[in-house]
């Protein structure tokens, strides 16, 4: 990463592997005090000690960005212990396939909360700060199932064509804010 990020603050859900760990300490190691959300407090510690070793700072929060609550005290930890919120990267995602056909529901609930609600809840506690502050970047991760629908992931590619519409639709909303997204 090419990119300075000395003195901003990047709050990352779905921080305790993959993408979102990826993604936190690419942030870290530019200059940004990093924010770590996650259901597993054992990795998101982990991965904080890891930057705070590397001589950078970080904040861990277990967090279920499917629950409201949740998602709205990590966001507010966040500005509150860091100081501001300059980017939102809403990475937290569940990816379970199988037919629709006699699929147990749970699954598509455990889906629709993580990958939809997850984004409508960290977005909707974020957007204020950022609008407070003049600016911010909103990055929500979608995936290729996002565009092309497959037998067999008819659940994850609808949280994630969703995903899709919302940035769109919130990109043109948060623009005269002077919020990306």
């Amino acid at each position: 990463m090419n990119v300075d990020l000395t003195g901003k603050v990047v709050a990352v859900t779905g921080a305790s592997s993959g993408i979102g760990q990826a993604t936190a300490l690419a942030c870290a190691r530019a200059g940004a005090a990093v924010s770590l959300a996650a259901r597993r407090m054992d990795r998101i510690e982990e991965l904080a000690e890891r930057i705070s070793g590397d001589g950078g700072t970080a904040l861990e929060v277990q967090t279920d960005v499917g629950d409201e609550a949740a998602a709205r005290r990590f966001v507010e930890r966040t500005h509150g212990e860091l100081g501001r919120m300059d980017v939102l990267v809403n990475n937290a995602g569940v990816m379970l396939l199988g037919p629709i056909e006699n699929a147990p529901t749970e699954e598509w609930r455990r889906m629709i909360e993580a990958n939809v609600y997850g984004v409508l809840y960290s977005t909707h506690a974020a957007l204020p700060l950022m609008r407070a502050q003049g600016s911010g970047h909103i990055v929500n991760v979608s995936s290729v199932a996002g565009r092309f629908a497959r037998a067999g992931s008819g659940v994850y590619n609808l949280t994630k064509f969703g995903v899709g519409a919302f940035s769109e639709a919130l990109r043109q909303e948060a623009v005269p804010a002077g919020v990306r997204v």
